[in-house]
């Protein structure tokens, strides 16, 4: 089963999106992913949507403050790393070079601590979460249709990005078997993502973390994502894993969807 209760210390673990509408946002993720919404508050009235799919919460949802919106930052996914200590982790990033866009905060809810989180831009400018667990440990399944599979940097500077996460997580990165560069993450045995190297046909797109989804049939969830409102940017491709394809949402979030061959549970 691809269930989860747990992840280790360097693992990726959760996503959340950023979206000026979040009704608009949860009506199309229902409708392309199946997924229920339920809207939250924490104890600092932070209003904040987790999406489900059946009983397990997979994705959360925040609206975009205005600060963002006035700064231009479109609507985006972001992608979470379980660390034993987000003070500890944060701090250990800033040595390495990295920007804090966010301080460590904790999230309550009914007096009960979720968990511990901070944002940072890794010294390349990639924006990337951390995660200390509370009573929330992340998605409680991925890597089966409806959930996140993959989670991949693309990045100008491969070889400074792979020193910078490798001392900051201990992940072990190595050459993947594409042409282009490709480098494949693992945290300890388990593969963990991949690092993308920047390619002139990518224009002026800044460095970032981009998540994948799994889907039954690629070609069915691009046809779908169109009718809903959002857009292709890429593919459907054929790799070794699978079928891909870059596409935004609605409200221009962008993504990937993906059929799995082989979902690593």
């Amino acid at each position: 089963m691809a269930r989860f209760d747990r992840y280790a210390p360097g693992q990726f673990s959760w996503i959340d999106l950023m979206t000026p509408d979040v009704d608009a946002a949860a009506k199309f993720y229902g409708a392309l992913f199946g997924w229920s919404a339920a809207p939250t508050a924490n104890d600092e009235g932070g209003a904040y949507t987790m999406f489900h799919l059946g009983d397990a919460s997979i994705a959360g949802m925040g609206a975009m403050p205005d600060e963002l919106k006035q700064a231009g930052v479109p609507p985006h996914w972001n992608s979470y790393v379980t660390v034993e200590d987000a003070d500890a982790s944060l701090a250990q990033a800033q040595e390495l070079g990295a920007q804090p866009q966010m301080p460590v905060i904790d999230i309550q809810v009914g007096g009960a601590l979720v968990g511990r989180m901070s944002i940072f831009a890794d010294p390349a400018g990639a924006r990337l979460s951390i995660w200390q667990p509370g009573n929330h440990a992340g998605s409680g399944l991925a890597n089966v249709p409806g959930t996140f599979c993959w989670n991949e940097l693309c990045t100008r500077d491969v070889d400074g990005s792979a020193k910078f996460y490798e001392r900051l997580f201990g992940w072990n990165i190595q050459p993947g078997d594409a042409e282009n560069g490709y480098r494949e993450i693992k945290n300890g045995e388990r593969t963990n993502g991949g690092i993308l190297p920047w390619q002139s046909q990518m224009g002026d797109m800044p460095p970032l973390w981009s998540t994948y989804f799994a889907v039954e049939d690629c070609d069915a969830a691009v046809a779908k994502v169109k009718e809903l409102g959002g857009q292709l940017f890429a593919g459907p491709i054929d790799i070794e894993p699978g079928r891909f394809a870059v596409v935004s949402d609605s409200q221009g979030a962008v993504f990937n969807v993906m059929y799995l061959k082989n979902p690593d549970e």
